[in-house]
């Protein structure tokens, strides 16, 4: 607001001024967290003189990304198809009905950094479109094909492949790096999803290979810069293949499915590391991305103070951690975390990235101390220096509430809180979820894609409508919260959900999901006449494969054949196509899981300790395709029954009224009960194995 340039949002209004004073429109889509968005903003936007020249020459559009999605990636696919890259900041040149035919990422103020400047590119560009505007018109043609070709997937459907999980697997062992976890080489992003397949497979087949990816590269991951080694929590990504330095700006969505992954490794491998990190985790996202108050999860946390930062925040130099440390502290905290005169950051380089480089056992050799000394050290130190960093001038926390993070917030909450036994946690969970379904869904507007606005005045002039994303991520978040408490509105509210989902995004024709939904809520402007169906996960689970999870999910309880039918023709309708995705298509194989197999669910009531003690052995290890509900006898245990349960499991009131028992129910079909830890877990055993090979679920199409 403060910037010279007249933005405009995107609106119908800003092309209807395009249009009427013969202009270009300069789009620029970028994002709060966003380190480069923050140096064009101050080099160019905030120049005087580029701002004179886009004012008289174009009509000026800013869009946060992390709002608009759908606007953000047609333009993401026309960028790529210009330039060959894409990211953010996008800046894209568009003719007054909103056809892109020109664009790139950051562009300096001036020729630097072998691109061009961008004083240069907006006198070129206007010109063109002033003089050459056949030429203008004609490569924006182009562009849209390339856009409509984008993840349309038209012509690539098949049937399910049956090994196509053991592909994906393969191919993640063959990108793995060995040596420092992670997949391929410099920059690293995590990859939740493929982690959370390979631990299915591990937990299903003993896979060795497949559990050394896993483990390895949580472990690494734990170890580096990624990982905020005093305050908890992950950052986006690593610059560097031994995740030591980091973008460091924090995503809610990245830490939610990272907490996933640790507590699943937890339920595989019952490592206390993974349970730690997880609750690590849980203290950040407490500390910095919670609405304690309302309830509701944050979007995220920015990398930097001002354009000079460079994650500033987060690091050290010797200097800094001497001044609050013992020289004792000092010594154990600088073996330990790698600090000394020379760091890691290029442009100050006495700061460095916290990392684990010395174990304390290996310190306390060094230090001629035992190891609970060196631990007593090293807990002070993180203390201290936490401390002295909250004192520092803190990053933005963009407190915006999406409904399909929050959503995916909720869910990794739930999990964590299911197995950790985190009373808080689960409570905290439920709230925000209470607060997304009374204010972000109505039935008759179907769900908002933003809750909150960290701005509170945006609210009142913005209203984004829901996305596939946050219906799929919100019917899965209702269903986990129904297993947690099981309470049965939060089953309704999933198939109420889930219904406006199918009514709204379906393609009824070739299968699959559109990621708007058919009847817009802002029209069809621009590039967002061209229709998609994700697939591909980047980063957060694809809205395809997750709607079928979804609802091959609700499936399970609801034996409504319409769930699973859909959720079939929308994995069919990528079958020929999906397993060139590798790891980037690992939701769909997540997705190709729950469809082959028969959902199982461990039905335990009780309210005493042998109770408890079925449900905690009920969870482990961790399977897709199993899910673990607790029901008190004093309870209605009836009401409570979703439609399947309902018809399948025995009558459980009368025969717990004088022992806790477990059901274990697969395929709509229910075994006797048991009342023993060893009983309940060859019951699970033998589930397991039956359906290992079993062929997908059929089911009587009426």
């Amino acid at each position: 607001m403060h910037q010279p340039v007249e933005w405009h949002e995107w609106s119908a209004a800003a092309f209807d001024k395009a249009q009427r004073e013969n202009k270009p429109v300069l789009l620029d889509v970028g994002a709060v967290w966003c380190h480069w968005c923050h140096v064009m903003d101050r080099e160019s936007y905030e120049n005087p003189e580029i701002a004179k020249l886009i004012n008289e020459n174009y009509v000026a559009v800013k869009v946060d990304r992390d709002e608009r999605p759908d606007v953000d990636s047609r333009y993401q696919a026309a960028v790529q198809a210009i330039s060959g890259q894409g990211g953010w900041p996008l800046t894209a040149f568009l003719t007054a009905d909103g056809r892109p035919f020109f664009g790139g990422t950051y562009f300096p103020p001036d020729d630097h950094y072998g691109r061009p400047g961008f004083k240069r590119v907006l006198q070129t560009l206007a010109s063109a479109y002033r003089e050459k505007r056949g030429e203008v018109v004609e490569s924006a043609e182009h562009v849209m094909t390339a856009i409509d070709h984008a993840e349309s997937f038209a012509g690539r459907s098949g049937d399910i492949p049956s090994g196509l999980v053991e592909t994906m697997v393969k191919s993640a062992i063959q990108s793995f790096d060995a040596q420092h976890g992670g997949f391929g080489s410099a920059p690293k992003f995590p990859h939740p999803s493929i982690l959370d397949l390979l631990i299915d497979y591990c937990g299903r087949n003993g896979d060795k290979q497949a559990l050394n990816v896993v483990t390895t590269t949580l472990d690494r991951m734990a170890q580096g810069g990624v990982y905020d080694q005093l305050a908890g929590g992950f950052h986006r990504y690593s610059v560097d293949e031994r995740w030591v330095v980091p973008h460091f700006e924090k995503m809610s969505y990245d830490n939610s499915e990272l907490l996933k992954n640790y507590v699943h490794a937890y339920q595989l491998t019952n490592n206390e590391l993974y349970a730690h990190v997880a609750r690590d985790i849980i203290r950040w996202m407490d500390e910095w991305l919670s609405d304690r108050e309302r309830g509701g999860f944050y979007a995220s946390q920015d990398a930097d103070i001002d354009l000079h930062d460079d994650g500033d925040y987060f690091t050290w130099s010797l200097a800094e951690a001497r001044e609050v440390l013992s020289p004792q502290e000092l010594e154990a905290a600088a073996l330990h975390y790698d600090i000394g005169e020379v760091g890691e950051m290029h442009h100050r380089p006495e700061k460095n990235v916290l990392h684990i480089r010395a174990t304390p056992e290996q310190i306390a050799t060094r230090m001629k101390l035992n190891e609970g000394e060196v631990e007593t050290l090293l807990s002070s130190a993180r203390k201290k220096m936490l401390a002295a960093r909250l004192r520092r001038p803190t990053p933005y926390v963009d407190k915006t509430v999406y409904v399909n993070w929050n959503a995916l917030c909720i869910s990794a909450y739930l999990t964590a809180a299911t197995v950790l036994e985190l009373t808080e946690v689960e409570h905290f969970a439920l709230r925000s979820l209470d607060r997304s379904l009374s204010e972000g869904w109505s039935s008759e507007n179907g769900l908002k894609h933003v809750i909150a606005y960290s701005d509170s005045s945006a609210q009142q002039h913005r209203d984004v409508g829901g996305l596939l994303d946050d219906y799929a991520f919100t019917v899965v978040a209702c269903l986990d919260a129904y297993e947690a408490t099981t309470d049965l509105s939060y089953y309704r509210f999933a198939a109420q959900i889930a219904a406006r989902m199918i009514e709204n995004f379906h393609d009824e024709t070739a299968g699959g999901f559109f990621d708007t939904p058919r009847q817009a809520l802002h029209g069809n402007l621009g590039a967002l006449s061209a229709r998609r169906k994700p697939l591909q996960d980047s980063p957060t689970p694809a809205g395809n494969p997750a709607a079928a999870i979804a609802l091959l999910r609700l499936h399970s309880y609801s034996g409504d054949e319409k769930h699973r039918d859909i959720a079939e023709s929308a994995l069919e309708a990528f079958a020929g196509v999906a397993g060139h995705f590798g790891i980037f298509g690992a939701t769909y194989g997540i997705a190709v899981n729950l469809y082959s197999r028969p959902h199982t669910q461990v039905v335990v009531v009780g309210k005493d300790d042998v109770a408890h003690t079925l449900y905690r052995a009920g969870l482990s290890p961790y399977n897709i395709s199993k899910s673990v509900l607790c029901f008190d006898p004093d309870h209605v245990v009836d009401r409570n029954l979703p439609p399947t349960l309902a018809r399948t499991i025995p009558n459980l009131p009368e025969i717990s009224e004088k022992k806790s028992v477990a059901v274990v129910c697969s395929g709509f079909t229910c075994q006797p009960p048991v009342s023993s830890i060893g009983d309940l877990k060859a019951s699970i055993a033998r589930t397991t194995a039956e359906t290992q090979h079993a062929a997908p679920l059929q089911v009587t199409k009426k």
